[in-house]
């Protein structure tokens, strides 16, 4: 049997029917896992479910807002009558909608992002990754960005949701061990998907952005989801509390 192998494993993908979330969600399910796609479009994480489930993989979807703790309370029910517990969890919704200096950064703004992108992190730990804790095991992987690691322009609020997501991946890492739970994180760079599309499509920023990347490109989001399937499998057996960059070289500069 091949380490990165996941069958009977149950894994839980937030914002897991689009972008980078659809991707690792789908490559969790090629490598074996059952998947639980959760997010707050039905229509987009039906899509998922159904290519998964044309490939021959195993996959359900469940709605909820990570901001809102009482959906996240709920899908912990639900996954544990309909699954009895959980294997992998992935913290992968995110939202980036405010690109602009501090001055005209309202406080609205900065609420919204560290509701999803941190707190949104802090709710499905503590009621989602708790559930490993009966299991004796499990491996929790946290979605972040290069923006938890260098500062970027105009982006206040979004990095510091993923510093914040940074920092709670190392705590809980020391935290959760003694239950055999690991914790990473995964620090993408500049991807294509419908987060980042205004920024790569954009005729001054996203030249600008290239300049930046060794590699002389973005990342596609069917190349970059290998690094969940690596850190949510027995591959990374003795791997936690580390952050993965996956950048193109970025960080590396």
């Amino acid at each position: 049997m091949s380490s990165f192998d996941l069958t009977g494993k149950i894994a839980m993908v937030t914002g897991g029917g689009r972008g980078i979330g659809r991707a690792i969600s789908e490559a969790l399910a090629a490598s074996g896992a059952t998947v639980v796609v959760c997010g707050r479009t039905t229509a987009s994480m039906q899509e998922t479910v159904d290519v998964i489930g044309q490939r021959g993989g195993r996959a359900a979807h469940m709605l909820a807002d990570v901001s809102n703790e009482a959906d996240v309370i709920r899908l912990r029910e639900q996954v544990t009558a309909q699954y009895g517990g959980l294997d992998i969890l992935v913290n992968n919704a995110g939202i980036d909608p405010h690109y602009a200096s501090m001055e005209k950064t309202e406080r609205s703004d900065w609420d919204q992002i560290i509701g999803v992108n941190l707190t949104g992190v802090f709710n499905c730990c503590r009621h989602l990754g708790a559930l490993m804790i009966a299991r004796k095991g499990g491996s929790i992987i946290n979605i972040s960005s290069i923006a938890g690691h260098i500062g970027l322009k105009r982006q206040v609020p979004y990095g510091a949701s993923k510093g914040g997501v940074e920092q709670l991946t190392k705590s809980l890492a020391h935290d959760w061990a003694e239950h055999g739970i690991r914790v990473n994180a995964i620090a993408y760079g500049f991807v294509e998907t419908d987060l980042t599309a205004n920024m790569v499509a954009h005729p001054h920023i996203g030249p600008r952005l290239l300049a930046r990347i060794p590699m002389g490109r973005f990342g596609r989001a069917d190349e970059v989801h290998g690094a969940a399937v690596f850190l949510a499998s027995s591959a990374s057996s003795y791997v936690t509390g580390h952050s993965l960059m996956v950048d193109g070289g970025w960080t590396a500069a």
